[in-house]
């Protein structure tokens, strides 16, 4: 079988790498320059790291909406400026283990819809410049409130001896996990950091799934999968007989019997290829492409 010459790779980032080394590696071993991966790791997380390779590297938007998973641990009683055990302390308490019943109240409050403030040691951009590239000119940075959700949140055990809590954790796109564990230390009355943070989902990509880079490096292109096996939180659509040529050319296709809310986004099928990426447009009843590529 020919490998592919563009996909998707589900890659163990392990730690002490950053995202950008970790599509570094992809470039040299696909022997690709159109390399991009979704959803950044922080250099001290482990896990799931999608990338993409080739013309797939234009469906990276799409999985960056997806819900994430993350297995974390929580060390009470100590507090950085990072949020993370890689920043400088600035608060420190003698701990008072709470009971598992109070932790589960803590954490009641932080299931649903939240507001989150993001972690000053973030990549946020702000006119134009990552947040952490401010900080690190000296500049003060303050970032506003955003709204996230929380779909899951679950205490896995609880540490007495060494003041940790392990959390699992299913979020919206912008979650930030050391602010949730900052946030959560608050609730409970006392400075907390993540000590430990695993990805363990992003959509599609799960970490039982996952390669090592030493795996991946092995398999080389034979890694790569179709794209749309990974894209299924998005309805599929198949056009009419007729009209792939029509929407690889950037034109509509009027279906009357679309019934979905304006502007969901639809993986499209044409003469039983994976063509791109679709848009309701309801009034219309109409798909209209979006992302379209290359045929073979």
């Amino acid at each position: 079988m020919t490998a592919r010459e563009d996909g998707f790779l589900n890659l163990l980032k392990p730690p002490g790498m950053s995202s950008h080394d970790v599509v570094g590696c992809a470039r040299r071993v696909l022997g690709m320059k159109k390399v991009g991966h979704a959803g950044t790791l922080d250099p001290g997380a482990a896990g799931v790291l999608p990338v993409a390779g080739g013309s797939a590297t234009r469906l990276i938007e799409y999985l960056e909406h997806a819900e994430k998973s993350y297995r974390a641990e929580l060390l009470l009683g100590v507090a950085t400026d990072s949020g993370d055990l890689g920043g400088e302390v600035v608060a420190r308490q003698a701990v008072s283990m709470p009971a598992a019943s109070e932790v589960e109240q803590a954490l009641a409050a932080f299931r649903g819809e939240i507001s989150q403030v993001p972690p000053a040691h973030s990549a946020i951009k702000i006119g134009g410049r990552r947040a952490y590239e401010r900080l690190r000119a000296g500049e003060t940075v303050e970032l506003p409130a955003r709204r996230v959700t929380i779909h899951r949140l679950e205490l896995l055990a609880l540490d007495a001896a060494r003041h940790t809590l392990l959390l699992d954790v299913d979020c919206s796109r912008g979650t930030y996990i050391r602010s949730l564990c900052r946030d959560i230390g608050k609730r409970l009355g006392m400075p907390a950091v993540m000590s430990f943070l695993v990805r363990t989902r992003v959509g599609d990509f799960s970490l039982t799934e996952a390669l090592t880079l030493e795996e991946f490096a092995t398999r080389g292109r034979g890694a790569l999968e179709a794209p749309e096996e990974r894209l299924s939180g998005l309805p599929r659509y198949d056009l009419p007989r007729g009209r792939a040529r029509a929407f690889c050319n950037g034109l509509p296709t009027h279906d009357s019997s679309l019934a979905m809310p304006e502007a969901v986004r639809l993986r499209v099928y044409g003469d039983g290829q994976f063509l791109g990426i679709g848009r309701v447009d309801a009034a219309a009843q109409s798909v209209v492409p979006e992302k379209v590529l290359p045929r073979s």
